[in-house]
């Protein structure tokens, strides 16, 4: 996976609003993104969702950021 080619569309396969954390899933890959990523500002997504987001290194692995529906 290359990071730096940034933009994808995706489906959230998991979500768990108690955490805030989820899995959305693009060609194959998962990626890990935290509610506050959602760009929307609303901190809650629809597990089988689709979403448009962008990918950056984060902890030495790529993570989800700016979820838009």
């Amino acid at each position: 996976m290359n990071a730096r080619s940034s933009h994808r569309r995706g489906v959230v396969v998991e979500f768990d609003a108690h955490v805030g954390l989820g899995v959305v899933e693009s060609d194959g890959e998962r990626f890990v993104f935290h509610c506050v990523e959602i760009a929307d500002g609303s901190r809650e997504v629809a597990v089988g969702e689709s979403v448009d987001f962008d990918v950056r290194e984060k902890f030495s692995r790529p993570e989800a950021f700016a979820l838009r529906r």
